[in-house]
């Protein structure tokens, strides 16, 4: 999720545990150890794939949080030392606010390795998108509230941990609607007769209505729309090819094994001059996406390059109109 919708995260969960107590520095504390796992980003990897795929490891490993907790704790009241009758609340603020904050990214579909050092794929439920002011607007709201309002009441408190529910609330329908659209896939699927490896189904930008659909074969993949609010539940899929054979004789290279690893299978190849770029499918929409890494270069044996590189191409920002009307409209003009 976005680095501010997680302070404000940390610092709901902050304002709840311990806001009534010792007032804003409850809000202080939450929201730093909300931002504490996305510090990973000034970490410099020094490799494309790698800047990639190491985000959200070793700082989001529930184990390593788990450890840090009771340091934070020491810190905290080393630094507070009136607070030391809270040590206990101390500790269910720190732990809540960095395992909720993995917990969310889990949420997303980029990955996250909530089990590092385990060599488990990376958690991603894609539930919800990676900004969603449906989430964020109430989370924010409600924290801004407590640190404003006076402290001689609770009304500030209880406003904070109203919205942190409902906020909580609307992940439990982003979970409800994925496993619906989920069911509903599998039914046109078989009612289309596709075979498929795998598929994935993914909230559009910004709001858990419109669902893009992405389904993997042998030879390419399809993708698909399906809103809530269609009134039929057949899904118009188009197709596209894969080119995984333009990866033969690089299965033993480390980024193409760490891509393929990392996106759990959902990605393409493509040859762009004497490029081998391998493309991640699962953020963007076709034929905009925003991660895709050079590999290879063309040639009999590929030619490896010694790192590997970042294409940046379009965003695809022009399509955010169209997905507003695709929610509304299963033909959008």
């Amino acid at each position: 999720m976005d680095t501010v919708t997680q302070i404000a995260l940390g610092a709901a969960v902050g304002e709840a545990t311990l806001g009534r107590r010792i007032g804003n520095r409850a809000i202080l504390w939450g929201g730093l150890c909300g931002l504490f796992p996305d510090l990973d980003v000034l970490i410099p990897f020094g490799e494309a794939v790698k800047e990639f795929t190491y985000h959200r490891g070793f700082s989001h490993s529930v184990f390593v949080l788990s450890a840090l907790t009771p340091v934070f704790v020491w810190l905290i009241l080393k630094l507070h030392p009136g607070t030391r009758e809270y040590r206990t609340r101390w500790f269910m603020l720190v732990f809540l606010a960095l395992i909720t904050h993995i917990l969310l990214d889990g949420l997303t579909v980029y990955g996250t390795q909530i089990l590092w050092p385990l060599a488990t794929p990376p958690v991603m439920w894609s539930t919800i998108f990676i900004i969603d002011p449906v989430y964020s607007i109430p989370l924010m709201g409600g924290v801004l509230a407590a640190a404003m309002m006076s402290r001689k009441g609770d009304r500030g408190h209880r406003f904070s941990t109203f919205c942190l529910a409902l906020s909580t609330l609307y992940l439990a329908w982003s979970m409800g609607a994925k496993l619906y659209v989920n069911d509903t896939v599998k039914q046109d699927l078989a009612r289309q007769n596709i075979a498929y490896r795998n598929f994935l189904t993914v909230p559009t930008p910004f709001n858990t209505l419109l669902w893009r659909v992405l389904v993997m074969d042998d030879r390419g993949y399809y993708e698909g729309f399906y809103s809530l609010l269609d009134k039929d539940r057949n899904i118009r899929f188009s197709r596209h090819p894969s080119n995984e054979h333009l990866l033969d004789g690089l299965s033993g290279h480390w980024p193409v094994q760490r891509l393929q690893w990392f996106t759990h299978g959902f990605y393409s190849v493509q040859k762009r001059d004497r490029a081998i770029v391998l493309t991640d499918l699962r953020m963007g929409l076709e034929p905009y996406y925003f991660f895709q890494f050079k590999v290879a270069e063309m040639g009999n044996p590929h030619s490896i390059p010694t790192e590997s590189e970042r294409i940046r191409g379009e965003r695809g920002a022009g399509r955010l109109p169209w997905i507003w009307k695709r929610i509304w409209n299963a033909d959008p003009q």
